[in-house]
């Protein structure tokens, strides 16, 4: 079932690297997988030998609608078929191998892959089982090594959060790493007239409150004030607001109460009128029957 962030009617992003998956164990982690690589704009799936068979029912349901992912993937008997036609692999591994192979991490790894892609080579990025892996066999398959920095006490990932790291790197580097929204446009900057109204308010609000205890403080107290909305960048909007809550403190409870008032006894008159529009009773569509003149009739 596709999430809240799907919308069928954007364009589909498609192509990057061929994800290789060697005997995934589970199909919910393929499903799963194959989510990560539609987010990141990877389509193309090549699957080594799937312990519980294909198509993969709990597949489907983990992919979260990447279903055509799902429908195009090949699947192939091992790992060296499944590298038929790629000319260069990156195998996934979080253990040292001993292999004079490059080790680059997921960010370095998308680099590399965009720059041979677009010299006309085919590349792939091979994920191993969730137990164990990559095999050191399967990965002397590989050109180089690809690993993620993670905390070497608790270095395991699930395949699929693999898949979507490097999934991530790779849509970052081929879209440049553009958000896909921006913060919505500030209302306009307010001016100094604004400003210099907004802050008479202020200070006569505070005046008349008892708030400048000291006359001799009163112009570095001012000075301050003024120095910390200046630091703000108040938009008009923000300038309405605060003359909204000075007003209220202004008035305090006693304006509050008198508003309140003013709406109840609105609202009573307001029932009472409906009230009474209930109780008039309508006007008679039917006209009346002319009474006829005496002598007339049978």
């Amino acid at each position: 079932m596709p999430g809240a962030g799907t919308d069928s009617t954007k364009p589909w992003v498609a192509g990057g690297p061929v994800v290789i998956l060697v005997e995934p164990q589970l199909g919910q982690n393929i499903g799963s997988a194959a989510r990560a690589m539609g987010n990141f704009g990877l389509s193309r799936l090549r699957i080594v030998n799937p312990r519980e068979g294909w198509p993969s029912e709990p597949a489907r349901i983990f992919s979260a609608g990447a279903d055509r992912i799902l429908a195009e993937a090949v699947l192939y008997p091992d790992l060296r078929s499944a590298l038929v036609g790629v000319n260069y692999a990156f195998a996934a591994t979080a253990r040292e191998r001993g292999m004079a192979k490059p080790v680059l991490g997921a960010d370095a790894v998308a680099q590399e892959a965009r720059s041979r892609l677009a010299g006309g080579e085919d590349v792939a990025l091979v994920f191993g089982r969730e137990r164990t892996g990559l095999y050191t066999e399967e990965v002397s398959l590989c050109d180089a090594i690809l690993t993620l920095p993670v905390n070497p006490a608790f270095a395991s990932l699930n395949l699929a959060m693999c898949v979507a790291v490097t999934g991530y790197e790779w849509f970052k580097a081929e879209t440049g790493g553009a958000l896909p929204f921006a913060p919505p446009d500030r209302s306009p900057l307010a001016d100094k007239g604004d400003l210099l109204a907004f802050f008479d308010h202020l200070e006569g609000a505070l005046e008349q409150s008892g708030f400048f205890r000291s006359p001799e403080k009163a112009p570095s107290t001012i000075r301050n004030l003024r120095n910390i909305f200046h630091r703000l960048g108040l938009t008009r909007q923000d300038l309405a607001t605060l003359h909204g809550a000075v007003t209220a403190l202004e008035e305090g409870r006693a304006g509050r109460d008198a508003r309140k008032t003013i709406r109840i006894a609105d609202a009573a008159i307001h029932k009472s009128r409906k009230a009474t529009a209930r109780k008039t009773p309508p006007e008679s569509a039917e006209p009346t029957a002319p009474v006829p003149p005496e002598g007339e009739g049978d």
